[in-house]
């Protein structure tokens, strides 16, 4: 006897062999065992996901000899004879193959006709949006008011095409994609039946590639079987499918937060011997990215969904803004590959575009994977923090920092905060601010803190707890760098966590200096004589007075 393949061997031929789709089953088999069947059913989703079969078990139901229940007995001839497709009362029709309107009237001619001999004539019509506007308009007036004896059962992978009249006739169904761990289990209860020796880790894989259609994984699993010469052995399938280990993918994304160029590019034209698929590869790296986000949302709470600790280790590594930089650039990137000179490149570009718009750093020493040390942010207990506002620990800051301005062309003496001024201290650390070299969320992080305590090139700073997402640990670093570089000296920056009532941020005094501004441009506005004229002749107002 000749070979079966899988995907058609292991069709379901009831609904308990269905896999998945319960939200469907759950209404198929109770219309049946109340006897409560509507005169045609719409089946949409994409390719594999078992639209034809439930048709066909569906058109077993309502024809076993048994009786219509949800549980057809498979052995009499009407339930063979359909499995074996040689049923003469279900009418199977491939409506991409039938769209002139003359051939679906030759069809519907046969309606009114009862059925041969089976209780129900049942037309099942796949890919239906393949009918042409002439077809549907012959279709209308059947599928509405068909002979008792008639049941339309249609199916389409692309149920926007149908028009609402014929929408409205049908009572719809739309199977869902299976999930990868779903498909996983089918294909393991599959190789158990047929003896098949198999890797885990190999279904896994088939799993994700057939991205949730029944029949895709086993045509894949039957080209594995065949690949791996009568096992399904996870290289060899990762061989098959070209993708690329888990592990490497994980030294990419771990380069990439280091920052390291050139291990990045060798690490790239190293995945090229592999000849794998790039689309994929960045569809892997989209899946790392979208762990190290979950890691950062969930902070302490990882356990329960995230047990990898490489990727633990990556989101300490990683900055959340950064996280979700990559995932954006590898999107936009997956899409336009295909308008790249060749993959490859398109890949490689892909990469260094991370890193040409990744968030400014400062100089840090790198392994071989590009990873800097992680560095944790100090934020003092309360105690700590308590302290930082005596007036013993202020006073200790006492003195002067020189601030280059305009590339150096001039200086201004920028006071640290002094313990009987504090108003004039953060005066000096808002000038501070706004002569460092910051950009993106580390300017942010500066703008949005006030400045408690100097000493020397310590910098004590407090911020709100609306803010405190800005205290991670990769832009203090950043404002570091750059309050050393202002001063000459190395400098160390303390975050604490904290309402600070009685201090400014330079951001609320800007803004407090702009509000001043708006009310002095109103009050010169309100006060001039000819605006007062106006408003005593002619009723007028003044609105959206802007300061400039």
């Amino acid at each position: 006897m000749s070979y079966q393949v899988l995907a058609r061997k292991w069709r379901p031929r009831d609904f308990a062999a269905v896999v998945g789709q319960g939200h469907v089953l759950k209404a198929l088999v109770n219309a049946l065992d109340s006897d409560r069947l509507h005169h045609a059913y719409l089946f949409t989703g994409t390719r594999g996901v078992g639209k034809t079969t439930l048709a066909r078990v569906f058109a077993k139901a309502l024809n076993c000899e048994q009786g219509v229940s949800s549980t057809p007995c498979g052995s009499c001839s009407a339930c063979m004879e359909i499995d074996e497709g040689r049923f003469v009362d279900l009418i199977e029709v491939d409506a991409a193959s039938r769209t002139k309107v003359e051939e679906t009237r030759d069809l519907l001619d046969n309606v009114p006709y009862a059925p041969t001999r089976a209780r129900y004539k049942v037309y099942l019509i796949d890919e239906v949006h393949m009918f042409s506007n002439h077809s549907f308009n012959a279709l209308l007036k059947t599928l509405e008011e068909p002979p008792p004896h008639v049941k339309f059962l249609l199916a389409t992978t692309d149920p926007k095409k149908l028009p609402v009249t014929i929408l409205s006739r049908c009572l719809q169904f739309n199977l869902t994609r299976l999930s990868a761990s779903q498909l996983a289990a089918h294909l393991e209860h599959v190789l158990d039946a047929e003896n098949v020796p198999y890797d885990t880790a190999a279904l896994t894989l088939i799993a994700q590639a057939a991205a949730g259609s029944v029949r895709d994984a086993l045509s894949l699993l039957d080209q594995a079987i065949a690949h791996g010469g009568g096992r399904v052995d996870a290289g060899e399938a990762a061989t098959m499918l070209g993708t690329i280990d888990q592990g490497r993918i994980l030294d990419l994304a771990e380069i990439l937060a280091g920052g390291n160029g050139k291990a990045l590019l060798e690490e790239a034209r190293g995945l090229a011997a592999f000849v794998p698929d790039y689309s994929q590869v960045l569809a892997e790296l989209l899946s790392v990215l979208r762990r190290v986000a979950v890691v950062h949302a969930l902070e302490g709470e990882v356990g329960d969904v995230e047990s990898d600790t490489r990727v633990i280790e990556l989101a300490g590594r990683m900055a959340a803004d950064e996280c979700q930089l990559f995932y954006q650039i590898a999107l936009q990137g997956r899409r336009d590959l295909e308008m790249a000179p060749d993959p490859e490149t398109g890949f490689e570009m892909v990469l260094l575009r991370m890193l040409a718009f990744r968030p400014a750093a400062p100089p840090a020493t790198t392994d071989r994977s590009g990873a800097r040390p992680a560095r944790s942010v100090q934020a003092p207990a309360p105690a700590a923090a308590a302290a930082v506002a005596e007036p013993e620990a202020v006073s200790s800051a006492a003195g002067e920092t020189t601030v280059a301005a305009n590339g150096g062309d001039r200086s201004e003496s920028v006071a640290a905060p002094s313990p009987t001024d504090e108003n004039d201290g953060n005066a000096d650390w808002t000038r501070l601010v706004d002569v460092l070299e910051l950009a993106g969320l580390a300017r942010e992080l500066a703008r949005n803190s006030a400045l408690a305590a100097r000493r020397d090139a310590v910098f004590e700073l407090v911020i709100a707890p609306q803010f405190e997402k800005l205290a991670q640990r990769r832009h203090v670093e950043t404002l570091e760098a750059a309050l050393g570089a202002q001063i000459g000296t190395p400098a160390r920056v303390n975050v604490t966590i904290a309402e600070r009532d009685d201090l400014r941020t330079p951001s609320e005094q800007r803004n407090d200096e702009a509000a001043a501004r708006q009310q002095a441009a109103e009050a010169i506005i309100a006060d001039d004589p000819l605006v007062k004229n106006l408003q005593n002749t002619f009723d007028a107002t003044i609105e959206n007075v802007s300061a400039r």
